[in-house]
């Protein structure tokens, strides 16, 4: 996964203090510490994950901060939400891939790889067309267990 580059962290950081207050919702610290948190993961990360990378930023950061606004984050395009079919989801931070991404998901340790796609935009326009229909979102998604895990015993994508 690419690194964060400190130009992407304060444009993203600008859109997201702009998106706020186009929305009518102040600027405030702990919202601002909970975006740090999320922009600063190279990897995806859930609700929770956030709640305590947001507190190593900002003590003060509460749980029902971060639910409001992982919404807001999502719909400013700044975070990517990820549903792999749990009772919660993931989240990464939208750095401005250009090409859309297919997730593969690791049931085994629940790792998530973004991989380029360029197809699928083709892909969705060209369905979508059959039936005389626009596309507006589209995801790919791949289920798998590891082979490494089946054959040695170790998922080397594990944190464990």
């Amino acid at each position: 996964m690419d690194s964060i580059k400190p130009e992407d962290s304060r444009k993203s950081r600008e859109t997201f203090k702009e998106f706020l207050t186009q929305q009518g919702l102040r600027v405030t610290n702990q919202r601002t510490a909970i975006f740090d948190a999320a922009f600063n993961q190279e990897e995806h990360f859930t609700a929770e994950d956030l709640l305590d990378f947001s507190r190593e930023i900002d003590r003060s950061v509460s749980r029902a901060t971060v639910y409001r606004t992982l919404p807001i984050l999502t719909e400013g395009g700044l975070l990517k939400e990820i549903d792999v079919g749990r009772d919660y989801k993931f989240y990464l931070a939208n750095r401005g891939q250009k090409t859309e991404q297919a997730q593969v998901i690791c049931q085994d340790c629940e790792k998530i790889f973004e991989i380029e796609a360029p197809f699928m935009e083709w892909y969705a326009r060209s369905v979508a067309q059959k039936v005389g229909l626009e596309p507006v979102s589209q995801r790919l998604q791949v289920h798998a267990h590891c082979i490494r895990l089946k054959e040695d015993g170790i998922c080397p994508n594990s944190d464990s």
